[in-house]
């Protein structure tokens, strides 16, 4: 299967955000609102649009990545810029067959090479080693409540940017999302079966 990975355009932003939906739907909670989170991002300052990007297979958008600014917030006083992804996307029937890690894959080495030191994420530790991703606590780096999580991950795209960085990961508050205003934003879409729990 052969995957294109290239710039999302103004356009597509729809599509994009029916993408998230459907990759996303009853999967961590009855429906989810990852595309709304997605449809807010775009408009915030912390959005990275140089490496917001999709996934196409024979001309067909089938996964999409977003990047946004984060910060560590010092132990010792002071504050490191570094990134984070997510929401990461791929249509149901397009999981498990690389395009997730061709995603990941072309957008680190894309900000690697516009100079960004460091990638911190929250994800499955099992999953994102292959990329090099090792526990945030190894660097001393907490989560915003100074707890060292499995899920929290660090990779330094600069040997040595996570030295002497020990302290707690600030992310942007546009991902403490309100649900009723998501709960509003996901009646635009067709209607989808909830599950019940």
């Amino acid at each position: 299967m052969e995957i294109t990975i290239r710039p999302e355009q103004v356009s597509e932003q729809r599509e994009v955000e029916e993408l998230t939906r459907e990759a996303f739907w009853n999967v961590y909670m009855p429906g989810c609102d990852e595309h709304y989170l997605l449809h807010i991002l775009r408009t915030s300052e912390c959005f990275l649009p140089e490496l917001n990007m999709v996934a196409e297979v024979e001309g067909k958008i089938v996964g999409h990545i977003a990047y946004t600014k984060a910060k560590i917030v010092l132990n010792d006083g002071g504050e490191r810029v570094v990134i984070g992804f997510g929401p990461l996307s791929v249509l149901p029937e397009y999981q498990r067959q690389g395009v997730g890690s061709a995603l990941i894959r072309h957008t680190l080495e894309l900000a690697k090479d516009a100079g960004y030191a460091a990638v911190l994420i929250y994800g499955n530790p099992a999953y994102y080693h292959r990329f090099g991703f090792v526990p945030a606590q190894n660097f001393g780096i907490a989560s915003a409540e100074g707890s060292y999580v499995d899920a929290l991950q660090a990779l330094e795209l600069r040997e040595g940017a996570l030295a002497g960085c020990s302290g707690r990961l600030i992310i942007a508050e546009e991902f403490e999302l309100d649900p009723k205003a998501a709960e509003l934003f996901d009646q635009s879409f067709p209607p989808k079966e909830r599950r019940t729990d």
